[in-house]
């Protein structure tokens, strides 16, 4: 009998103990398997660089390490690694960091003291949609947002695309409801984000709920 393989996890934490209790939780849930533990943002990087065709499914990164820290790390997976999927885990919930950490790619934040269904619910939304946000971090980041003041102009189709971003369409599924190319999709898409100064869909939608543009 053929069974589905699991998810492979990698988890990147200076505190020992956690990491391993972490890993007992995460083979708990059955769909997930840790397949390394790194202390520091360094020793994890110069794995990636070596093992690049390696499968990994997500990053579970902490944000205060020695060597490399989590922001850190996290510019560098911008960089070099935009592919590989990452929830943020801190103790902290300083929303300086935060933002810079989702700014920099981060799919989810989650602070230490969350609980097990918390934290499964989040790997599963991260894994499923693409990204996580408990309502601190979503308020933060609207707050992110509402200090931004400069008006601009949007076109009719600008808008349209919006709000048809802000529902669970995938992007192919907007193209058709528009009668658009999935390439012309793409480039509306481009222009908003560098318009609006944003970098993920979930931005489009925190933009939207800002200025009106959908009702929440």
């Amino acid at each position: 009998m053929k069974t589905n393989p699991k998810n492979k996890i990698i988890i990147v934490d200076d505190h020992l103990l956690f990491s391993q209790s972490l890993e007992l939780l995460i083979k708990s849930f059955g769909d997930y398997e840790v397949i390394q533990r790194f202390e520091n943002g360094k020793v994890f990087i110069d794995y990636l660089q070596e093992n690049y065709s390696t499968a990994i499914d997500l990053i579970l990164l902490d944000v205060n390490m020695p060597v490399l820290d989590g922001l850190s790390t996290m510019k560098w997976l911008k960089d070099n690694r935009p592919d590989l999927k990452v929830i943020a885990l801190s103790v902290n919930d300083d929303d300086e960091i935060i933002i810079k950490m989702i700014t920099n790619g981060a799919k989810g934040y989650l602070l230490k003291d969350t609980s097990p269904e918390i934290f499964r619910e989040a790997i599963e939304c991260v894994m499923e949609k693409g990204f996580y946000f408990t309502e601190l971090v979503s308020g933060m980041l609207i707050n992110k947002v509402n200090s931004d003041n400069k008006k601009i102009s949007l076109k009719e189709k600008e808008i349209v695309f919006i709000k048809h971003a802000c529902t669970e369409m995938t992007y192919k599924e907007i193209a058709s409801e528009m009668c658009l190319s999935p390439k012309t999709i793409d480039g509306y898409r481009e222009i908003l984000f560098d318009k609006l100064e944003i970098k993920t869909r979930i931005g489009l939608v925190l933009y939207a709920i800002k200025h009106k543009i959908v009702l929440v």
